[in-house]
């Protein structure tokens, strides 16, 4: 089973990308996040007709998640559930940036979790280095720990998931072709960090360290100042597997290409494969 997570910033704007990616690729499973379209707009029979079921979770202009799958689904839900006293539940968070579901494979299942963590810019500190409250790197933060909670949940099943999408966190200074300048930045703060390090310590496998030990391997570069010619990308969309999908784990790939294609996203599609 392919299953592919891919930040297409935008399905209007990156119809063709997708398409094209998708043809050449031929991901079984696939997460989307930045898809900034409310669900009754996304053009969900294009994709029905190249053989997806789809499902999603959209925003008007901003956020926006989705699953394609060519394999059967069940038990799909929206939105995280509460906690970290968010005062938000599930269906009915102000921001659209989670999904789930069970995806069926030839002999067993996987719970495929896809995801779009807020970026948490600016970071609005207090004097003693707390995030201040209500700010975007209090929420980016409180996510987080919504996230983790949810992913403690579904290790108590000891079934097999993964937990898949943009982050939108550096997890060390070699996932950052320029580590100092991304010190300051919500994405590679210790804060952030810590939080991602947390999470990872309930048992999950990040797939690419597994099976890579390539260095400058990067999923995103910035539109501005040739930034992908130069390779000054990081690492920021990820594939985490719990202990019963790592064993399932084949392979697992970054599509690099997909960004000199024309009017590509600023990401690019990242893939595992599992024997399940």
């Amino acid at each position: 089973m392919k299953i592919a997570s891919f930040n297409i910033n935008g399905i209007k704007a990156r119809m063709d990308a997708l398409t094209d990616w998708l043809t050449e690729a031929e991901p079984d499973v696939v997460v989307l996040q930045e898809i900034k379209s409310v669900d009754e707009n996304f053009p969900r029979e294009h994709f029905e007709d190249m053989g997806y079921i789809v499902e999603t979770h959209g925003q008007k202009s901003f956020n926006g998640v989705a699953i394609l799958s060519k394999l059967p689904l069940e038990d799909i839900t929206r939105g995280l559930p509460d906690a970290a006293g968010m005062g938000r539940e599930g269906a009915d968070d102000i921001e659209a940036r989670y999904i789930e579901a069970t995806v069926m494979g030839a002999r067993n299942s996987v719970r495929v979790c896809g995801l779009y963590l807020p970026n948490g810019n600016p970071v609005d500190l207090n004097p003693d280095g707390t995030p201040i409250e209500g700010s975007k790197y209090d929420f980016k933060l409180k996510w987080f720990a919504r996230l983790e909670e949810r992913a403690r949940a579904l290790m108590a099943l000891e079934q097999p998931f993964l937990m898949a999408g943009d982050f939108n966190l550096i997890p060390q200074a070699e996932d950052a072709k320029r580590p100092d300048a991304w010190r300051e930045d919500a994405l590679f703060r210790p804060q952030s960090r810590a939080a991602f390090r947390s999470l990872m310590a309930l048992g999950f496998t990040d797939a690419l360290r597994a099976t890579t030990s390539a260095p400058e391997v990067y999923t995103f570069w910035d539109y501005q100042a040739g930034a992908f010619d130069r390779n000054d990308g990081i690492r920021i969309d990820h594939f985490l597997l719990s202990p019963q999908a790592a064993d399932c784990l084949t392979d697992c790939q970054i599509d690099v290409f997909t960004r000199a294609k024309t009017k590509p996203s600023d990401h690019v599609p990242i893939w595992v494969t599992l024997d399940i």
